[in-house]
């Protein structure tokens, strides 16, 4: 009697440590291409207001091989300043984006990200990635917009602008989470 109890009792704990494995696995997946917003702020300095943001980017292999191959991928630094009104609708004081160029030149084999009209060259991607992922950016805010007395929400979000890639590639990006790279909006409160 206990040798025939003993397969049943194997396969619920064989098949409870496949389904472990299967979510380890499909959970190592989705962390392997993201972007995450690991802290944020909004500080002045002797020019007016600085923003600093750090991510953490991580491409996929659909992704390091576009690039590898030739194919610019541009992201896009969005930020936001409102004053909340609970009377009104809220005020929008900030609504800035920034484009940045990250492409590979197989002549050179480097990395290169372009913001506006700079270009920074590097030897790896990690590189490019980790400077990309440092935001260190002077904000354009009217001296008299933000008042002492009140609080505003900021929010920062960075994302690979699917617009800017060639037409063939927006039509996989439909389809497909790998072009689908997005951190989400991270939200903190200032009061000058």
């Amino acid at each position: 009697m206990m040798a025939s109890s003993t397969p049943c009792c194997r396969k619920p704990r064989f098949l409870a440590l496949l389904a472990a494995v299967l979510i380890a696995l499909v959970a190592g997946s989705a962390l392997a291409d993201r972007i995450e917003v690991k802290q944020a702020a909004l500080r002045t300095n002797d020019d007016g207001w600085l923003l600093e943001a750090d991510f953490e980017i991580a491409l996929n292999p659909t992704l390091e091989g576009a690039l590898n191959k030739g194919i610019p991928l541009y992201f896009l630094l969005e930020f936001e300043l409102i004053r909340p009104r609970w009377y009104w609708l809220n005020e929008k004081i900030v609504a800035s984006q920034q484009q940045y160029r990250l492409s590979y030149n197989a002549l050179t084999r480097q990395y290169r990200i372009g913001v506006g009209g700079l270009y920074q060259n590097f030897a790896t991607l990690a590189e490019a990635l980790e400077i990309m992922s440092r935001v260190r950016r002077q904000e354009d805010i009217d001296p008299g917009a933000l008042k002492k007395d009140a609080s505003y929400a900021a929010a920062v979000r960075l994302h690979l602008d699917t617009a800017q890639l060639p037409k063939p590639f927006q039509l996989n990006t439909l389809g497909s989470r790998d072009w689908n790279l997005s951190s989400d909006w991270y939200r903190w409160t200032i009061s000058p």
